[in-house]
Formats: structure tokens, sequence, C-alpha cells
């Protein structure tokens, strides 16, 4: 079917419910209001079962078809939690809460599926079972990890599962996916420095962990650009650097620095943490310190299914027309905890344009309503799409 008419006219309503979510932001597992209201609405819509605290706080309904003969459960997620961002779109609904703000657009997300559920509640034109999970903390808690050990994907019977992100940069009404690698691997590292401080006016007497420490900062780019294969991906970024002293003439005895790794392959994950390990031990042994590295993977690669993935492109196109999906679209080194979801059944992950906005997790972001049709007509496409009534 083409974009849904029933959502052009849900759309004053659940741009109303996205929103009061962005108003009220609340951060990782933290989201007991907005996962309140989504029990209520899901109660509200007539959805056949509704279970609160999957994975600490999120949100689960169930809604049968018509005929559940198929025995088919198909999975739709969206994220609900906000960013520790000072929001400064200055439109009417901004944040309430100083300091948080949906900079991610999860709010859009969680209206949207919101809105395919009223719709899939009142019409049931499928075969087979939905599971709308609401998911909590996905930015940086592992809240998709937390659900998925919670039993979630065989409490419920989940065959596959189905996650969708807007994107800045996409017009609206376009589409993008791919097979394979869709978002990187995340994990996060901290480094030990450890010198001898002494005077800043007499450095050749102790040993100074900052020099060490710069030239470890350096020394790890040469990972990626003369061990990683070109053809392939890895990130390392060093985003903070700390020393245990603020005082001017003083050289300190330790530095602290943290950083995140990016990949989109195992096999270069493992190459990136062996030979980190390496160079920040030599590094600062030839200037005579100390170095340990702390290397925690995090969020894994965010691999899409073939067959899922193929199948989600053709639902977009007949949406959004063929002419507005882009099927092989470069993966991002962003990372995304809808990958423990993929990790447990097939399915996919699917960018939806948001125009021209401000980028994600930019105070000036705000999610375009005028997207809100083009999810929910998506989604209900997916499902009935997958198990035809």
């Amino acid at each position: 079917m083409p974009l849904n008419n029933r959502f052009a006219d849900l759309l004053p309503e659940i741009t109303e419910w996205r929103r009061d979510i962005h108003a009220h932001p609340e951060l990782q597992f933290d989201v007991h209001r907005t996962a309140g209201i989504v029990a209520e609405k899901l109660r509200a819509f007539g959805v056949d079962e509704v279970v609160e605290g999957i994975g600490r706080t999120g949100v689960v309904g169930i809604i049968m078809g018509k005929s559940t003969d198929s025995n088919k459960v198909i999975g739709l997620r969206a994220d609900m939690d906000a960013l520790p961002i000072l929001e400064a779109t200055g439109v009417a609904h901004a944040s309430t809460t100083k300091g948080s703000m949906h900079a991610c657009g999860h709010d859009g997300h969680t209206a949207m599926l919101l809105g395919a559920a009223k719709y899939l509640s009142e019409t049931r034109n499928f075969n087979g079972t939905v599971a709308v999970i609401f998911q909590p903390a996905e930015e940086g808690g592992g809240g998709g990890r937390e659900m998925v050990n919670d039993g979630m994907m065989d409490r419920f019977g989940i065959d596959q599962v189905f996650g969708m992100h807007n994107m800045p940069g996409i017009e609206v009404g376009k589409f993008a996916i791919r097979p394979g690698p869709m978002m990187a691997a995340a994990d996060l590292i901290s480094i030990e420095v450890t010198g001898r401080g002494g005077h800043a006016a007499m450095p050749h007497n102790g040993i100074d962990p900052t020099v060490a420490a710069a030239q470890i900062v350096l020394a790890l780019q040469t990972i990626v650009s003369r061990n990683v294969n070109p053809l392939e991906s890895s990130v390392i970024s060093i985003t903070s650097f700390q020393t245990d002293t603020d005082a001017f003439n003083v050289i300190p005895q330790q530095v602290t620095l943290k950083g995140t790794v990016r990949t989109l392959s195992p096999e270069v994950q493992d190459l990136t943490e062996k030979r980190m390990a390496e160079v920040v031990e030599h590094t600062a042994l030839a200037l005579g310190a100390k170095a340990t590295l702390n290397y925690q993977r995090n969020y894994p690669v965010s691999i899409n299914h073939e067959k899922q993935t193929a199948f989600a492109a053709d639902i977009a196109g007949q949406v959004a027309g063929t002419n507005n999906i882009d099927a092989d679209t470069q993966p991002l080194m962003g990372a995304e905890d809808f990958s423990f979801m993929l990790n447990e059944r097939p399915g996919a992950f699917i960018f939806m344009g948001n125009g021209e906005s401000a980028a994600l997790h930019h105070p000036e972001y705000d999610f375009n309503d005028d997207a809100i049709p083009y999810g929910c007509s998506y989604w209900v496409q997916l499902v009935e799409g997958s198990m035809p009534g």
C-alpha cells in the first residue's frame, strides 16, 4: 500500500503525543513517565496484553491479528530515552527539564510506534501476532541488552524483529537501509598512564605522564592507518585527557585518557583491541612511564539480516515509492543497542528521513513531525505484508 491515509487523520493526535514526550525527557532507565504513558495508551487502544518492567523499565504490547494460524510473531521496536543535553531549539514544546532533551528523536520513534499500535489494534488485518517493543536506555545504558536478557524474545515468541531511526540529511519520505553491517560496534576505553610527579621547572627529576599520554594519543592513530586494512573501518577517538592536578607548576603523577572505538567487524575489533594494548604499554615504557588499557566491549555491530533487509526495503518502497529507497546505503560508525536484538533474531534496522534538521545529539535538533505518517505506514505495512490476513 502507499502512504496510509489514516495517519494523515491521526497526525495531529500523534504529534501531540510526540511533543508531550519531547517536553518531558527522561534519561536511560529512568523513563517512568514515558513508559507509563505508553502502557496507558496501549491499554486504551485495546492491545491484548501489556507488560511493563521488561528490561527494568521497558514496555511490550501484544496485538493479535484476526487470525493467528501462522504462529508468527513480529517484533517492532522503538526507544524512549533522551540525552543529557541543554536544549536550544526555542520551540513551544521544548524540554521542561533543564539539561535533558530529546536530541535523537526517540520521542518521535515512540509516538510513531504508538500510532501504528493504535491502527493495528483497530484493524487487525494480519494473520499472526505483533509485539510492540518500547525500550529504555538506548543512549549508552544498553536497554536493548537488558530486555533481551530479561527473556523478552522467548517470553513473547518473537520470530523476527525490526527497528527504525530517523536520520537528518535524508529527505522526509525517503528511507535508507543495507544488508550486513548497518551501524558499528561501540567500545569504551580508559587508559591509566603513571609517571613520577614533580616540579614543572625540573622535569628531569620526574617522569612526565602527560608527555607519555600525548604520545599514546598520537600513536593509537597508527593502528587505523597502518594495521587495519584500508578497505575495512575502524575509528579510535580519545575524548578525555585528565591529570590528577590542576596546578600550573606541577608535573602530575597520573593521567587518565578516555574514549571510544568503533568497528564494523569482529575481526577488526579483535585486531584493534590487541594492537591498542601493545601500543599503550610500549609507548609508555619507551618514555619511562607505565600505562594500562581497560577495553570494554559495549554495543556490538548492528548486522541486518539479508532476507529481512530485502523485505524491509520492499515495504519501504511500497510506502514511499521505490525511487525514494536507498537499499545499499553506507554503514554508519555510530552505534545502536538494537544490535542485541538482531543478535537474537533475524531482522533489519532502517533509517527514515528527518529532512534538513540539526544533527542528532545537537542542542538544536528536533524530530520532524512531517515524517510521522511515513514511519507509521511503514510499521503497519511491514506487519500486514509479512503476515497477510
